[in-house]
């Protein structure tokens, strides 16, 4: 990733809505569902649930401003990590999965959906063994668990 074309930021209330557009935009994309939360819903969790529970990063881009990816994640695990569908394929999730690697406790498990195949090739890419999962999400789809140890 270009450094000099993106800044990585903290979560902050100006970027919400923007954040939420990116994130409903890229899950309906690689779903093909709508979202099953209303936008306020989702932008609600975005600002007040994940944060207490998760570092929330935000990829800008410097010469706008807008927000072009954002990931939650702790020491142990990725609970969201998205990229809009315009800036896909440019190295900025690997980024933010390279920040997540260093910053955890030398293991990460996250859930991808099994629909979703250019995430699953995107994690088994970087080091991930992708496991069978459940239906036990709100979307009632089924899901794969991915596991990376250090």
């Amino acid at each position: 990733m270009d450094l000099s074309i993106y800044k990585m930021e903290l979560l902050a209330s100006e970027h919400i809505n923007e954040v939420t557009s990116l994130w409903r935009e890229s899950m309906t994309q690689a779903l093909g569902i709508q979202p099953v939360h209303p936008f306020e819903s989702q932008a609600y969790f975005l600002e007040h649930i994940l944060p207490s529970r998760y570092q929330v990063l935000v990829i800008l881009h410097i010469d706008s401003f807008h927000p072009v990816a954002f990931m939650a994640c702790s020491e142990t695990e990725i609970s969201q990590l998205y990229v809009s569908p315009k800036f896909q394929g440019k190295g900025i999730g690997s980024y933010l999965l390279s920040q997540a690697k260093a910053q955890s406790s030398g293991s990460l498990t996250l859930r991808t959906f099994e629909v979703n195949e250019k995430a699953q090739r995107f994690y088994r890419a970087h080091g991930f063994v992708v496991l069978p999962g459940n239906r036990d999400n709100e979307e009632g789809l089924p899901d794969l668990e991915c596991r990376w140890e250090g």
